[in-house]
């Protein structure tokens, strides 16, 4: 399945071509730790995720035309997921941002694995990015 971001094609890929769900958790914890630490002074309301159970933030920025994120969450796997969007969707243009289908979650595989809540927290993750992404563009 292409989405249109290479990342976040080899990031579905690489789910998706695994069968152990226990498997995916771990990459998915691993991206987590990969994830810079958020500065204090982007924790702000504005850039909070709506609809998720744990704290969520997520922060674009437009650099001669390409998103740059930095995201936080609490809860490890959230953060993993919050990482896996933002290593997905880095250096693209507003216009791939918003092109992106959320359907690729479902190839990943993680869904089976993820409870409600939090498919539906990555689902808000996804859209609160994509907004970002619009906001930037109109800009």
């Amino acid at each position: 399945m292409a989405t249109g971001s290479a990342a976040l094609d080899r990031i579905v890929e690489r789910l998706g071509s695994t069968s152990d769900p226990k498997r995916r958790y771990e990459y998915v914890l691993w991206l987590a730790k990969k994830l810079p630490p958020l500065p204090e002074d982007l924790r702000q309301e504005v850039f909070k995720v709506r609809g998720c159970v744990s704290q969520v933030y997520v922060v674009a920025q437009l650099v001669e035309g390409k998103l740059h994120w930095q995201g936080e969450s609490d809860a490890a796997i959230t953060k993993g997921l919050l990482a896996l969007l933002i290593e997905g969707l880095e250096g693209l243009t507003p216009a791939e941002a918003l092109a992106i289908d959320p359907a690729f979650l479902a190839a990943t595989g993680l869904q089976a694995s993820l409870t409600p809540s939090r498919a539906n927290g990555f689902l808000n993750i996804f859209r609160m990015m994509q907004a970002q992404a619009k906001g930037l563009a109109a800009n």
